[in-house]
């Protein structure tokens, strides 16, 4: 008998569904009050009915769910502190977009191992966003592939799609039915086009192939998303933050007839990825909002406990807590007092913008 499919497949392994999942993992009480109240607080901001800024902060990637938590629980106590200004979200990234090869993220390969237990990941990610938003702090992931949203997106508050994504017209359907403000980031070079199409694109309803909650393969029917936004993150050419590239970036929007919603990406191209970097963007971006900038609407830092990044070790063993495997990071003290000058800086400007 000839053969001509999964010719390069090894294996294919059943996963639990998405509503099995949530069974076991409820969204419920308190945490489910927590999760609609963030996603309203991000939408009238966008709508410029709320006045605060949108930070969204933390690990490059997740692979230690303790130190996640340690994390969190700091950042935690220093929303709390900036509520009056700042709008603070944790970054909590399980799955990594690679330019070739290498780790995946927790969902894909949560021991670091390349044993890829995938069915692990998704409970481990699941938990973790679980036991974050039950501290009332709302959380953001990168959405990667239209299947993994099913799982996870009840929990997230705000939702990225990558520099490498934003031109995948698959992404764009998946995100024209999320529930949560999306921001979409500029191409790789740095160009705006891509991501002002994808703007375009997702407030369109789409059909496509997807999963439901019972892990039947579907036609997915999405509404539109109105709140899709541009993410600022640099590219090739170098760094895009400056108060003239943020202007060539508004009429880029108005020509699109796109919302005029931006929010700076402090990391990568735009600090070089120097984690070092990142504050001194962070005051650039803050003094074009004190300089009177209203289509700033939020920023993006990588930051954790520890600085910088390491390799994964042969042994997890050698692994140095809280610090990052993907992109380096800015440390907690950094991060704390860089988001604390802000707060301050912006405080009575905020308080007297007329929205």
């Amino acid at each position: 008998m000839v053969i001509t499919e999964d010719l390069n497949v090894a294996s294919n392994e059943a996963l639990i569904t998405p509503e099995q999942l949530k069974n076991e993992m409820p969204l419920t009480g308190d945490a489910l009050e927590s999760v609609k109240s963030a996603r309203n607080t991000i939408f009238s901001i966008l709508d410029r009915k709320d006045p605060r800024i949108v930070v969204v902060v933390g690990p490059c990637s997740i692979h230690d769910t303790d130190a996640a938590m340690d994390y969190a629980k700091r950042l935690k106590t220093l929303a709390d502190q900036v509520s009056d200004t700042l709008f603070i979200v944790m970054r909590v990234y399980f799955e990594k977009p690679r330019t070739s090869i290498g780790w995946k993220g927790l969902i894909n390969d949560p021991h670091l191992d390349d044993s890829f237990k995938i069915q692990e990941g998704l409970r481990l990610g699941r938990r973790l966003l679980l036991d974050i938003v039950d501290l009332g702090l709302p959380t953001s992931t990168e959405a990667l592939d239209p299947i993994s949203p099913q799982y996870m997106q009840d929990l997230i508050a705000w939702s990225a799609i990558g520099a490498r994504t934003t031109e995948s017209q698959t992404h764009r359907e998946m995100s024209s039915g999320l529930s949560s403000a999306v921001g979409f980031k500029n191409g790789t070079d740095g160009g705006l086009t891509v991501a002002v199409n994808a703007m375009q694109s997702v407030s369109s309803p789409h059909r496509f192939l997807g999963i439901n909650p019972g892990g039947q393969v579907s036609v997915v029917t999405t509404k539109g998303n109105s709140y899709a936004h541009v993410v600022l993150r640099g590219g090739s050419n170098g760094p895009n933050y400056d108060s003239v590239h943020v202007s060539q970036c508004e009429e880029a929007l108005a020509k699109g007839g796109v919302s005029n919603n931006i929010m700076i990406d402090c990391s990568h191209a735009n600090s070089s990825k120097n984690p070092d970097i990142q504050p001194l963007v962070l005051n650039d971006v803050t003094h074009q909002i004190l300089e009177g900038n209203k289509s700033i609407m939020g920023v993006m830092l990588e930051s954790f406990i520890n600085s910088g990044n390491q390799s994964i070790p042969e042994n997890l063993e050698d692994l140095k807590y809280g610090v990052s495997v993907t992109d380096a990071c800015m440390d907690w003290p950094t991060t704390e007092r860089a988001i604390l000058q802000m707060s301050e800086k912006v405080r009575k400007i905020l308080k007297n913008r007329n929205i």
